[in-house]
């Protein structure tokens, strides 16, 4: 069909870059450290076919159609559950979505209009930009360091340009594996009180903490009722199920409602109760604990096998969630290495697809958590092999 016919919306728009690359890591011999995902060997199965099982005989009407807000005990149990990072909210703040992704895509579908402006971080989540250029959204971005974005910057910005959102990944942030520092979250919470800006705090990694911390989330300082948090089970019990959630402000969560009617009537009434009976029967803590030491140990062997790599790559060091980010010399193009790459049989994300002002091409991102510990030492050797190749 001729490009003249499909939307304005979707012209020149590019598929995620990250996807395209997965059909190329398909083959069994490629060792990936590209896509987020989640080890199989961490999803709960058997629990899991136990109570679905169950859930289907004893209430047979999750199998019909359910409210677009979610499955009630859920909810409920989600209200509770966040008061562990400190959000106090109630069942009527929490909507069910088909994954946390959803919520980003939500929240955009009622608030931005063609033009608008969303801050962003510098670098981000992928699907967040591919979302909101959807939505024709125009974009600034906030810079940071080690601690984070950096909020003089982010609050210089939303003055700037108020704009109608702000999204931050600020635990494990995906791509760099940086966690926002505590002063930091508590800071950004106050400034929203003197701006008219949303901010969409995506956390999806933030319980996979490999130390003994967990951060408060930035809303539990939301005085001003201007932060939506995402939550999500994907990185906890299954991302096939694809639940995530949103807590915020009613009137704002009502309009994503209407929005997700008219997407998917409602988040899988199946995949729901399922959650909802694996977290009340008390398996959703120690499969946490569980998940946070097997890749805690991954991404020692990953770290360890850094250490074999030229001393000119700069690398992150995160304390929990997927990722580690890179950046090679300047000059160095992380395309042409992943070239170089999968003819040694390995795979990651090149890093430039993460900024919407484009460059940044010296920039990797690799996940440590899907690749067996002897897969990861025989994928950094493999990669050890490219980067002598493209040099």
């Amino acid at each position: 069909m001729s490009e003249i016919r499909y939307a304005e919306r979707l012209k020149n728009m590019q598929g995620n870059v990250i996807r395209e690359i997965l059909k190329l890591t398909q083959q069994p011999d490629i060792i990936s450290f590209a896509g987020g995902l989640p080890s199989p060997d961490s999803f709960p199965v058997l629990v899991l076919a136990e109570i679905a099982r169950e859930v289907i005989l004893d209430k047979r009407d999750i199998l019909q159609y359910g409210t677009t807000e979610g499955y009630l005990p859920l909810r409920e149990f989600i209200a509770g559950w966040v008061k562990g990072i400190g959000i106090e909210a109630t069942t009527e703040e929490v909507v069910i979505t088909s994954g946390s992704q959803q919520g980003i895509d939500l929240i955009a579908k009622a608030m931005i209009d063609k033009g608008d402006t969303a801050v962003v971080e510098s670098p981000t989540y992928l699907a967040a930009i591919q979302i909101l250029k959807t939505y024709q959204a125009n974009f600034a971005v906030a810079h940071g360091d080690h601690e984070g974005v950096s909020v003089d910057e982010l609050e210089a910005t939303i003055a700037r340009e108020n704009p109608k959102i702000a999204y931050l990944v600020p635990t494990f942030q995906n791509p760099t594996g940086i966690t926002l520092s505590l002063e930091r979250r508590k800071a950004v919470g106050a400034l929203l009180a003197h701006h008219n800006t949303v901010l969409v705090e995506d956390d999806p990694y933030g319980r996979l903490s490999f130390t003994d911390e967990v951060l408060p989330a930035i809303k539990a300082y939301d005085s001003s009722q201007r932060v939506v948090y995402l939550g999500s089970f994907s990185k906890l019990v299954s991302p096939g199920l694809r639940l995530g959630f949103a807590v915020g402000e009613p009137s704002l969560l009502r309009k994503m409602v209407i929005g997700k009617q008219g997407a998917d009537v409602h988040t899988n009434n199946l995949a729901q109760a399922m959650v909802y009976e694996f977290c009340r029967r008390g398996h959703l803590e120690p499969h946490i604990q569980s998940i946070r030491t097997q890749y805690g140990h991954k991404l020692k062997v990953m770290q360890d096998c850094l250490k074999d790599l030229p001393a000119d790559i700069k690398w992150t060091s995160p304390t929990g969630g997927l990722f580690i980010w890179g950046e090679l010399p300047q000059g160095m193009d992380a395309g042409q290495l992943l070239v170089a790459a999968i003819k040694e049989k390995v795979a990651f994300i090149p890093g430039e697809s993460f900024y919407v002002e484009g460059g940044h091409k010296h920039t990797m991102r690799l996940n440590f958590s899907n690749a067996t510990p002897d897969n990861i030492r025989e994928g950094m050797r493999r990669l050890k092999v490219a980067l002598q190749n493209y040099r």
